[in-house]
C-alpha cells in the first residue's frame, strides 16, 4: 500500500475513533497532495509524495517556532502534535554522520573541491536525501566539508 493510501486509511480509522488532530492533520496532508496533484496534472510518484509529506511536516515546525516567539503556547502545542502525526509517515530521519558520509561520496563523485561548485553536489544531493533529511542540515553540512577542502 502506497503512502497516499496509508493516509486515507488512516484518516477512517481517525474518522471512526473521532480523533480530531489526527483527522484534522491528515485531511490537511490530502489535500496538500490533491492539490499538488491536480496542479501536476498527474498521480504524484511515491517520492513525490514523501517530499509533500516532509514539507507540510517542515510548515509546522516552522509555525511551532513562530507561535513560541508569540508567546502562543497552546498554538505551539497544536503545531507540536500535528507535527508528530506527519513525521509517522517519514521514514526515519538521517543522523548528520550518515548524511555526511553520503555528501563526502557526492563531493567525490562530481569532484568539487570549493564553496563555488556547492550547487553542483546539491543538485546530486538533494533526490537521494528527499524526505530523509532536512535542506538546511544537508545544505550546512556539505557547505562546512566544501570549506575545508577549499
Amino acid at each position: 500500500m502506497g503512502l497516499k493510501e496509508t493516509l486515507q486509511a488512516d484518516l477512517k480509522e481517525a474518522l471512526r475513533q473521532r480523533d480530531e488532530p489526527r483527522k484534522t492533520t491528515l485531511r490537511l496532508a490530502l489535500a496538500a497532495i490533491h492539490n499538488a496533484e491536480i496542479a501536476k496534472g498527474k498521480p504524484l510518484e511515491e517520492g513525490e509524495l514523501l517530499g509533500l509529506v516532509a514539507k507540510e511536516a517542515k510548515q509546522r515546525r516552522e509555525s511551532a517556532a513562530q507561535f513560541a516567539k508569540g508567546g502562543r503556547q497552546d498554538l505551539v502545542a497544536q503545531e507540536e502534535l500535528e507535527l508528530q502525526i506527519l513525521t509517522e509517515y517519514l521514514p526515519s530521519q538521517l543522523t548528520e554522520a550518515e548524511i555526511e558520509t553520503q555528501a563526502k561520496k557526492v563531493i567525490e563523485q562530481v569532484g568539487a573541491s570549493s564553496l563555488a561548485q556547492m550547487g553542483d553536489v546539491m543538485r546530486v544531493l538533494i533526490p537521494e536525501m528527499k524526505g530523509k533529511a532536512d535542506g538546511q542540515a544537508v545544505s550546512a553540512i556539505v557547505k562546512s566539508l566544501l570549506s575545508k577542502a577549499e
